[in-house]
């Protein structure tokens, strides 16, 4: 098969790495794999595993984007994929329009995944129009059932994201030499117990819930937020370093930016945190911290509530409210909680089954 995925840009985020993950794959098992985006850091990485990128500036949300229509209609007639693969909102609506332009016998066959519980109305209704429609979660489908219930329920389909077992065992440790940079590049966190809450900086982490458990929780641990801020965030982040002060944390918490090195981030810390403001659609971060053995204090909704009930139930906390979770920190510091991950959660499942949905679509009539 010739599979064209299709997102915004190629930089970190979970659909960038699945994107990534399902290329890979792709390419291991002898199909063709093409990726259309605006480019960012994974794309040689995606190169050198044997996808093809083609570069559009499909990531922009504007109406001056649908200029790129032509073009579009152009590559797919030119590149012939047997699945257009669509995974974010603002590429969608380009690509589909495309897609309808063509006569009916030279499309291909259209696959849409909703990875994010993203606010309901025309624009991400987008994410709902392919001929089969992958729900990350169980939490995502019934966000789709709930608010699109004209959306045939026939063409949804719950393919679990997962990990790589091998990558993310519960006995791995980071290499002497890692943690004698870790300790270089961060010395207020040398000799401490590490807090760790991951992500992108954004105001729906719960960065500020983050900084509420900090508190209560004694001096010898140290919080790190491990994630970059978008040129557009830097100032939340400057918000976040102000609120910090103003809390007499500032001493306490350490801000990473991105970092390529997250697995190693995530073993090093005593407890991982997830705080989103909404529910997160799956919460990879989470059973990665769980299948490396390190303990997790989630909110319990949407995707990560799955993942904690099967792996971790007693890692759940009410949503949104820190104070729950606070106690729930100090409990799990005191104790050696067991931990079953990554359960049923596992990479090789979801890239295959969505291969199994490519084959089955082009087995059926347009």
């Amino acid at each position: 098969m010739r599979i064209l995925q299709v997102l915004p840009e190629l930089n970190s985020g979970g659909v960038e790495r699945g994107t990534a993950e399902l290329a890979r794959y792709l390419v291991e098992n002898g199909h063709e794999s093409l990726v259309l985006s605006n480019g960012g850091r994974l794309v040689t990485t995606l190169e050198e595993q044997g996808s093809r990128h083609i570069s559009l500036p499909v990531h922009k949300k504007s109406l001056f984007s649908l200029r790129h229509i032509p073009r579009l209609v152009r590559l797919l007639r030119e590149e012939k994929p047997d699945i257009l693969h669509l995974r974010s909102r603002a590429p969608a609506w380009l690509c589909y329009l495309a897609w309808k332009r063509l006569p009916k016998e030279e499309r291909p066959r259209l696959v849409t995944t909703v990875h994010g519980l993203n606010s309901v109305n025309v624009y991400s209704a987008i994410m709902t129009a392919g001929e089969r429609v992958i729900c990350v979660s169980e939490a995502v489908k019934g966000y789709v059932t709930r608010n699109y219930p004209k959306v045939d329920g026939a063409k949804l389909t719950v393919i679990h994201r997962g990990i790589d077992p091998a990558s993310y065992q519960s006995d791995f440790r980071p290499v002497d030499s890692w943690v004698d940079q870790w300790n270089k590049d961060f010395p207020e966190t040398k000799g401490k117990k590490l807090l760790t809450l991951p992500g992108r900086i954004t105001r729906l982490k719960g960065h500020e819930d983050f900084f509420q458990i900090l508190r209560l929780v004694p001096d010898d641990h140290h919080g790190v937020i491990a994630g970059g801020a978008h040129p557009r965030k830097a100032a939340y982040l400057d918000e976040l370093k102000n609120k910090a002060r103003e809390m007499k944390l500032e001493n306490r918490i350490t801000f990473t930016g991105h970092r390529s090195d997250l697995r190693e981030i995530l073993a090093h810390s005593e407890l991982v945190f997830s705080l989103s403001q909404t529910p997160e659609a799956f919460g990879r971060t989470t059973l990665e911290a769980l299948s490396l053995g390190t303990p997790v204090v989630g909110y319990d909704d949407g995707g990560v509530a799955e993942i904690l009930k099967t792996c971790f139930p007693q890692g759940a906390t009410p949503f949104k409210d820190p104070g729950a979770a606070s106690k729930l920190t100090l409990q799990l510091l005191e104790s050696s909680p067991m931990i079953d991950a990554p359960g049923p959660f596992i990479l090789e499942n979801c890239l295959a089954q969505t291969v199994q949905v490519y084959r089955e679509l082009l087995r059926q009539d347009p």
